[in-house]
């Protein structure tokens, strides 16, 4: 009797849950949004908001979610979510429903297959984007070799003698774009000279180019804009990929990566790479090296670590290099002071590591807490002649950031501390310099994104520099569809940067001028506003897309090197006056035919300093630039060519010595063409380029060659290609 009366009592109680369960659904909508295109891929952090009201939710991590019925005005819900089409759904009389989004025509990702670069059309900010793939369409053995083909960034060399590079963008010199790498600030200051060498191709899964002000996030020095490198996910990257390469100079690259998981959880990848160029040549007879002879060994190794709502990536990298130039006759092992030929050496150590951290709170895909954290040594031993110009830097960088939204993600948020360490130890012969810096900072960043065809960031962050006082930066960009085709964006924001004075014009160690510092140097700000327009169509059913951008560059301070006022020196000094780049490019993409794209692109700079008064060109920087792009792949890209040509006008070239009231020299008109074919096979490929393909050099790179301890000597005004022609080949092989 006791047992039947507690089956009874059980039952009646599973009953009244049963009931209860029941009750409480019939109070609630529960669903589930997904892509309309591919319904089993949910969409995490969708909103979901009963019509007229501020009621509502956002999805989970399975893209469910539930509404309370008793919330509703009407019987209707919005669903939004980024990059597609927001829809109102009635829901009468439902308890439970799949809501299906279609993709945004207006905000997806446009792509132009084939293209070596890529617009984006999500990104606020003004961003080309350089894919694997691309990279691959050049020899790419280097960072500085990753823009061969890009329009927007430019690549040269400093001098004729010592082999550093630098990059320029809206006319400006490399040092006002910030580099990072996975968006960690990287490869900065005493680095400067030859730090596009220490990026391995191999290295590198994409590189996105952002033109004007970017994100207060990632610091207050970038002024003309930002180039971030994103290195190989160990999750995602080949079991092992192999690349060789070899040129008609005697130089060598070998690469070799590998990738393997280890558990559910953790990942990693191992990256090596050397290159050797150990053969003097000399093509145009001025008895100097025309590249400087060099061997490096570079390991980076990246671990990944993902558990739930944990994210974890850290990594670190250990470089060497050295590297000799000058004339052919010189001897390394011979101190420069006993023997009369001219040379250059440098030797670099460098170690880094990075770690990046992420939390994700449960059930709220759109909030999470982040923490960055970097350190750096780099110490290097140089000679230009009888000068010696030898540093040692210690960085260290943290950034801590919490996202969240307001109300719904919409509205969102970004804010967070930063911490900034710098110590310098330089010294330039006789001369001794010392810097260490100490930086706490706070930023904040709000978004809006209707979904539709506004999005607006607006950013400030304030910084506390022990030598300098208090730095705020302001930034803003906002993007604009008017139609789903048709994108405007603008920008304006303010950057602030202390400059290396020696290590950022390392070329004028290469000549007979004198390096004077006149007073106290200042630290650098500059206001940049500028803007793009961006239309994609279609014209005999094959995509294209033109894109134009103009910005502006206003200095309130700028580290003057100043090369024209007296003869025979560079003079530093803050500047006095004013000084400006404007910068504009027009572009169009098309597909000529199935399987053969091209791309075309013309560059207008007008960039001028006050030098001791007088408003003058910067010398070095070419007034108009041309850009052609031919690429073409067969179906599987098992043949893939590319044909790329650019012309650059005439530069302003600073005297060495006479008078200064004399004219200004100019460079010549020029071109160069480079190309690459390749051939895949199943697991590998082989490619054959050429760099230069027409020959084309500048006459005498180096201005006194015969007597390089006289007062004519400089081989810092190098405006053309000194090697020639370059015939490159190369394979490369992976296992997935």
């Amino acid at each position: 009797m006791s047992n039947i009366s507690g089956n009874t009592r059980g039952f009646l109680l599973l009953l009244l849950a049963i009931l209860s369960i029941q009750q409480t659904t019939a109070q609630q909508l529960q669903g589930k949004v997904v892509d309309k295109t591919n319904p089993a891929q949910p969409l995490i952090g969708a909103n979901v908001v009963w019509l007229g009201t501020d009621k509502g939710t956002a999805t989970d991590g399975s893209g469910n979610f539930t509404l309370q019925l008793a919330d509703a005005a009407t019987p209707q819900v919005v669903v939004t979510y980024i990059g597609y089409t927001a829809d109102t759904v009635d829901v009468a009389g439902k308890n439970q429903v799949i809501l299906s989004l279609s993709p945004a025509s207006g905000l997806k990702e446009v792509v132009i297959e084939g293209q070596i670069e890529r617009h984006s059309a999500i990104t606020p900010t003004q961003t080309e984007i350089i894919t694997r793939r691309d990279l691959e369409k050049s020899a790419c053995c280097n960072l500085a070799e990753s823009f061969e083909t890009n329009a927007s960034v430019e690549v040269s060399m400093t001098d004729a003698v010592s082999g550093a590079k630098q990059i320029q963008m809206l006319g400006l010199d490399g040092s006002y774009t910030l580099l990072t790498t996975d968006n960690v600030p990287a490869l900065h200051g005493l680095a400067t000279p030859y730090r596009l060498n220490y990026l391995s191709g191999t290295f590198i899964e994409s590189i996105d180019i952002i033109k004007g002000m970017g994100s207060v996030l990632n610091g207050y020095e970038s002024i003309s804009g930002q180039v971030n490198v994103t290195l190989r996910d160990p999750a995602k990257a080949e079991r092992l990929y192999f690349n060789l390469y070899g040129n008609s100079l005697a130089r060598y690259d070998a690469n070799l990566n590998l990738a393997t998981g280890l558990g559910k959880k953790w990942s990693t990848l191992l990256m090596l790479h050397t290159n050797q160029l150990h053969n003097r040549t000399d093509r145009n007879d001025d008895g100097f090296m025309d590249l400087s002879l060099g061997s490096q060994y570079n390991v980076l190794n990246k671990w990944k670590y993902e558990h739930g709502a944990w994210v974890s990536e850290f990594g670190l990298n250990a470089l060497r290099e050295t590297k000799v130039g000058g004339q052919m006759a010189y001897k390394e092992d011979i101190p420069q002071a006993e023997q009369p030929y001219y040379g250059t050496e440098s030797e670099v150590d460098r170690l880094s590591g990075f770690n990046k951290t992420s939390y994700t709170f449960p059930g709220k895909p759109y909030q999470s807490l982040g923490l960055i954290t970097s350190a750096t040594h780099h110490k290097f031993d140089s000679q230009y002649g009888l000068r010696t110009y030898n540093g040692e830097q210690n960085s260290a960088n943290a950034r801590l950031i919490f996202q969240s939204i307001i109300g719904d993600t919409r509205h969102t948020y970004k804010t967070g501390l930063s911490y900034t360490f710098e110590d310098y130890q330089e010294s330039l012969t006789d001369s001794a310099y010392s810097r260490t810096e100490q930086v706490p900072g706070a930023f904040a960043e709000y978004i809006y994104n209707n979904a539709e065809n506004l999005t607006v960031v607006a950013g400030a962050r304030l910084d506390f520099h022990n030598l300098y006082g208090n730095v705020f930066t302001p930034r803003l960009n906002v993007k604009y569809d008017f139609t789903p085709n048709t994108i405007v964006r603008l920008a304006a924001g303010k950057g602030f940067r202390v400059a290396n004075a020696i290590a950022e014009n390392t070329s004028a160690l290469v000549s007979s001028r004198r390096l004077t510092v006149q007073e106290e140097l200042q630290p650098e700000e500059a206001w940049n506003v500028g803007g793009s327009f961006t239309h994609y169509f279609e014209l005999a059913g094959r995509p294209g897309a033109f894109v134009t951008d103009f910005y502006h560059t206003d200095f309130l301070n700028q580290v003057v090197a100043d090369m024209y006022s007296q003869p025979g020196q560079v003079l530093f000094y803050n500047l006095e006056g004013r000084s400006y780049s404007n910068s504009f490019q027009a572009e169009l993409q098309y597909e000529v035919l199935k399987g053969l794209d091209a791309k075309a692109a013309y560059k207008y700079y007008d960039v001028k300093t006050s030098y001791q008064g007088e408003l003058l060109q910067r010398p070095m920087i070419p007034e108009h630039r041309f850009f052609v792009n031919l690429g073409f792949a067969t179906p599987f890209d098992k043949w893939r060519a590319d044909l790329t040509t650019q012309y650059f006008g005439l530069m302003p070239l600073a005297p060495v010595t006479g008078n200064a009231e004399e004219p200004v020299q100019t460079s010549k008109r020029f071109a160069t063409v480079n190309t690459q074919i390749t051939r895949a096979f199943k697991g590998w490929d082989i490619y054959l380029g050429a760099e230069n393909l027409l020959n084309y050099r500048q006459a005498d790179p180096i201005m006194g060659a015969n007597d390089p301890f006289g007062s004519n000597f400089d081989a810092s005004m190098v405006w053309g290609p000194v090697t020639g022609r370059i015939i490159y080949a190369g394979l490369r092989f992976r296992i997935n």
